[in-house]
């Protein structure tokens, strides 16, 4: 017996200690896919309000979180300028209409128009009368003409006395005198025509040289009417109003001074209008839809605040991450379910963005699985010995998996298992 019990001991001196080793159990309960990054808080909409007009801004006296009513004035730009420059402009503006009102004056009048054409028919008239005169003295100078020769005829035959002839002759030299005293009476009502009608166009032209003057001068007022409905704008918006209600975030430019047209002085936001920017790797985000659960986590706060993907941005920008890579990024914003949130603007939090979410689902522990040629393995403890099990898994989070088949409910299963640890092997709890 003494021989036997040595033996005994001295076995059990030699027998290898069984493999001290973490367990998990396979559970049901619910699973989470999600997609984990920080984000950051913002104000869904903000407003940069900048000057409309530039000139002398007056001292700001609103704060950082101060209420602000929508079309309340928040900032006031010194009107008198302007004002005056609207006054400059009234006044040049009566001028110019003043001295296109004289242009106008000088224009020949229409009384004299239809005097110069009264004047013209006159003249044509005497015209007229004096061609007719003309061929009248003509008539009577053939007349006597002929006269004359038949006397001559007479006179040389004896037929008519001396005195006959030479009253005859005297006849054809006074007809010719006074048919010269008809053309040139003809000639100057003629050419009292032609002046008439001079007259007539000179007047003509005096009434469309002022055109070019007139044209001048509506250019310049209609210049002048457009600065001055600009500069009675720019006065009306010296007084800068809110467009929102809501609060100031930023106060930029505190005191008076200068600034011109653009110059952004204040942010404004509703607080109440949170929502949170999370950028995902573009691969990711292609995972990510609208109306997707978001959990908000490690914000300062115990509770995990729920939040839903509002929309994926359109567009991906590019990144250099921390060791250098350069990654494509998109922005996913969420919007909280709840709308009194304990967080402001630009605060930083934990988004966990559910892609998938099973319910009494069988699960286990991430970390006992491992590969196995193509499939997935567990070591499964039974009475103390670790048991080579292939399973099929779907789903399967960062720290879980969802076991199709291969593993019971309440199965003890190896965490973190290492190449010590093999089929049969003995293994004990740590």
């Amino acid at each position: 017996m003494a021989g036997l019990g040595a033996i005994a001991l001295i076995i059990l001196a030699f027998r290898p200690s069984p493999i001290q080793v973490d367990l998990g159990e396979a559970k049901r309960g619910t699973l989470l896919v999600t997609v984990d990054e920080e984000g950051k808080t913002r104000i869904r909409s903000r407003f940069v309000v900048s000057t409309p007009v530039a000139g002398r801004l007056n001292r700001i006296e609103l704060d950082e979180g101060d209420r602000v009513k929508q079309s309340s004035v928040i900032a006031r730009i010194d009107p008198l300028p302007l004002n005056s420059q609207v006054r400059e402009v009234q006044a040049k503006l009566r001028e110019w209409q003043a001295e296109r009102a004289g242009v106008v004056t000088q224009r020949p009048k229409q009384e004299a128009l239809l005097q110069a054409q009264a004047r013209i028919r006159a003249a044509q008239a005497q015209q007229r009368e004096a061609q007719a005169k003309v061929e009248q003295v003509q008539a009577s100078l053939a007349q006597a003409k002929r006269d004359h020769i038949r006397a001559q005829r007479l006179a040389a035959d004896g037929a008519i006395s001396r005195q006959e002839l030479e009253s005859a002759q005297l006849l054809e030299i006074t007809r010719t005198r006074e048919l010269e005293v008809e053309q040139r009476e003809a000639e100057s009502a003629a050419a009292e025509v032609v002046a008439a009608r001079e007259e007539l166009s000179i007047l003509r032209a005096e009434q469309r040289d002022p055109d070019y003057m007139l044209d001048v001068y509506d250019a310049r007022i209609a210049s002048a009417e457009a600065e001055l409905a600009r500069l009675a704008d720019d006065a009306a918006r010296t007084e800068i109003k809110s467009p929102v209600d809501g609060e100031v975030l930023r106060v930029l430019q505190e005191s008076a001074r200068h600034v011109e047209a653009g110059t952004p002085l204040l942010e404004l936001g509703n607080p109440e209008q949170i929502e949170v920017v999370v950028d995902l790797l573009s691969t990711d985000a292609v995972k990510v839809k609208s109306g997707t659960k978001v959990l908000i986590e490690h914000w300062g706060g115990e509770q995990t605040l729920e939040a839903k993907v509002n929309y994926i941005e359109p567009s991906a920008f590019t990144e250099i991450s921390a060791l250098g890579v350069e990654e494509q990024r998109v922005n996913v914003i969420a919007e909280f379910i709840n709308s009194s949130v304990p967080l402001g603007d630009g605060y930083r939090v934990e988004a966990r963005i559910v892609i998938w979410e099973g319910h009494d689902m069988l699960i286990v522990p991430l970390s006992s699985l491992f590969r196995c040629e193509q499939a997935w393995c567990v070591f499964v403890v039974e009475d103390g010995r670790a048991k080579k099990r292939q399973v099929e898994i779907s789903k399967r989070s960062d720290f879980e998996a969802v076991i199709q088949q291969g593993l019971e409910l309440g199965e003890v299963v190896i965490l973190h298992p290492t190449e010590e640890i093999e089929d049969n092997k003995r293994v004990a709890p740590r």
